[in-house]
């Protein structure tokens, strides 16, 4: 029986895959034998690698249409085909929501969910002529399951993309899959700008169930799974890699309990 995570001769492109998160999904999907393709405004300094097999790199801005039709040809000129799409690209800096001008808003919303929906509409007419087909997966936030004060175009955008992909799931059903995964509190190369230093980020994993922060490797996982055979009927949902998601305030504010102490 072969192996069902084994993606040798398939082609994977991971869209903002130079770096952080999109970086760790890369080099899951390299670490399993497939090609993958990384795109980006930049070219990362160090591209991502696995026993000495490198992404390729394709410049693409995610929010210009023309440059997304143009990645993906090149990318089935090269390679013939594109078998998973991971519409990676996105993220927000902290903004109130009572004083972020609307130019503000509608570009964290180009970039979060208008772009993954443009690259999926591409890549759709790909594998939809494969006999194979192709999968595509979203990922999304935990913004979405819960207030995003200081991102709050952030998170709504997110909140769409995961209803967008099940939208998607339905009409482009049976030859692509479309899932999305809901990512938690994830320690990356810039963590420090969202969480401060070790004690604030060892703060930060002491209110997750699971004692730690994320890693790219556990979306990395996540992803190689939803795109592998062993998802072949799971389509149109969300997965949530968040370690138990985040532990509710009013256990620790409540005295119910602690008479006494």
């Amino acid at each position: 029986m072969s192996n069902p995570l084994d993606f040798s001769n398939k082609v994977i492109l991971v869209t903002g895959g130079g770096k952080g998160i999109g970086r760790g999904i890369a080099q899951t999907f390299l670490a399993a034998g497939a090609q993958v393709v990384v795109c980006g405004r930049t070219h990362p300094e160090h591209l991502p690698a696995h026993a000495g097999r490198e992404a390729v790199f394709s410049a693409c801005d995610v929010r210009d249409h023309e440059q997304i039709e143009a990645c993906v040809a090149a990318i089935t000129e090269q390679f013939g085909r594109l078998d998973v799409l991971v519409n990676n690209a996105g993220g927000a800096p902290h903004a109130e929501a009572a004083t972020a001008s609307p130019r503000f808003s509608e570009a964290i919303i180009r970039l979060n969910l208008i772009a993954p929906l443009n690259f999926s509409q591409v890549a759709n007419r790909v594998m939809q002529a494969q006999a194979e087909g192709g999968s595509i997966i979203n990922i999304a936030s935990v913004s979405t399951l819960r207030p995003s004060p200081g991102t709050a175009a952030y998170g709504a955008a997110k909140a769409g993309l995961v209803n967008l992909g099940s939208s998607l799931a339905v009409e482009w059903a049976p030859r692509v899959r479309v899932n999305a995964v809901i990512v938690g509190l994830t320690q990356t190369e810039q963590s420090g700008l969202h969480y401060g230093d070790e004690a604030g980020m060892a703060a930060v994993a002491a209110t997750i169930p699971l004692g730690r922060m994320g890693l790219p490797s556990d979306v990395g996982n996540a992803c190689l799974f939803l795109a592998s055979p062993l998802a072949s009927y799971v389509s149109g949902t969300s997965f949530a890699v968040h370690g138990g998601g985040e532990k509710p305030a009013f256990l620790a504010a409540a005295n119910a309990g602690r008479q006494g102490e």
